[in-house]
């Protein structure tokens, strides 16, 4: 298994992860339970009209965790790439997965819709006793 496979499992494999950005030295944090792979890259999706969209594009560090029981959890660190240039599959189990969990857009083409990639990352596997980097 990659990298890629390694955090998208761990991602993937639990209900919702916690992403952390950070504006003016204080930290937010919050659920996401979306995640996804191409051209070599973890994208995630939000909406423009969310905090985390305005947070990203003033501060784009981020960090995400996930506790998958029984695996250990994964710490996964990178910047946001904001470009937003997904397949229609993707877009799609985007769209799919957003409304799924109750919110309203028009459409998976939604301007307010929106994907950003981890780039520069960084990620860890971890249990108690140890930190294995993840090779990606």
């Amino acid at each position: 298994m990659n990298g890629n496979e390694t955090i998208l499992q761990y991602l993937t494999s639990v209900p919702a992860w916690y992403l952390a950005t950070s504006v003016n030295d204080q930290p937010h944090v919050r659920p996401f339970s979306f995640a996804a792979e191409q051209d070599g890259r973890i994208w995630f999706c939000t909406a423009t009209t969310k905090d985390v969209w305005e947070e990203l594009a003033i501060n784009r560090n981020i960090e995400a965790t996930s506790w998958w029981p029984g695996h250990g959890w994964l710490i996964l660190r990178g910047e946001a790439g904001l470009d937003d240039r997904v397949s229609d599959d993707i877009r799609q189990a985007g769209y799919d997965h957003l409304t799924g969990l109750g919110e309203h857009y028009e459409g998976p083409n939604d301007p307010t819709l929106v994907f950003f990639s981890v780039e520069n990352p960084q990620a860890w596997i971890c249990n108690h006793d140890e930190w294995k980097p993840v090779a990606l």
